[in-house]
């Protein structure tokens, strides 16, 4: 079974300029997922799939493969990520070399780590789901049964009374998508699948340190001080 690690890292942004570059630490974002993926022992390739030749170029660096460049229609904020996926999958198939699995690391999420890339490709592995997808747990206060919304210039509660909780123990524990850090999926999903997370799902849980995504410069900003924390 031939595992891809794919790294979507397109030119433009718009939270950050040139975000997949930024510093973090001393390196580019980007630096942070190319070191997790080639430390992975799950990946047999990784692969950046990008448009802009600045970037390529640092992945290439950095000794992350770039065998083509992304055309501009999926190179904008509006391109899914299986498109993104199958235009790679397929150039890679042009190549000679099939990708049986899929994961996708975006650059957006740099605490993420080699291990839990091998875990996921390992759940994936051992059946029963089509996709892998990373989340955090949901702090309690954020659950539907406390959350409120404005009526009329009024609060009332989001759900009605004998559904609401006060007590955490009492809670129900939820699941939030965490970018994803790591999507892992099967080659048959990445081309049948309308949408991600339609068919057969397992969860990978990481915490909600690991679980940062670099969307503007205050996250940048928090990583910094994160790293430490982290051991980064």
């Amino acid at each position: 079974m031939n595992v891809l690690g794919l790294v979507p890292a397109r030119g433009g942004s718009k939270g950050i300029p040139r975000k997949n570059l930024a510093d973090l630490g001393g390196r580019p974002l980007i630096a942070w997922t190319i070191a997790a993926a080639r430390a992975s022992r799950a990946l047999d390739r990784v692969v950046v799939s990008t448009d802009d030749a600045q970037i390529a170029g640092v992945a290439r660096s950095l000794c992350a493969e770039v065998p083509f460049l992304r055309p501009a229609d999926l190179a904008d904020d509006r391109a899914p990520a299986l498109a993104v996926m199958r235009h790679a999958v397929e150039a890679l198939d042009a190549q000679d070399w099939r990708a049986d699995t899929v994961v996708y690391l975006q650059p957006t999420s740099p605490f993420r780590t080699a291990a839990q890339i091998d875990a996921a490709v390992a759940l994936l592995a051992a059946g029963g789901c089509d996709t892998v997808v990373s989340v955090m747990p949901v702090p309690h206060a954020f659950t539907p049964g406390s959350l409120m919304r404005d009526r009329g210039g009024l609060l009332e509660p989001l759900e009605p009374a004998a559904a609401q909780s006060f007590r955490r123990q009492d809670k129900p524990v939820l699941y939030a998508r965490n970018g994803p850090a790591v999507l892992a999926l099967r080659r048959a999903a990445v081309f049948e699948a309308r949408t991600l997370y339609a068919g057969r799902t397992k969860a990978l849980e990481m915490s909600r340190l690991q679980s940062l995504d670099i969307d503007g410069p205050e996250d940048l900003a928090v990583a910094e001080a994160l790293r430490p924390l982290l051991g980064r």
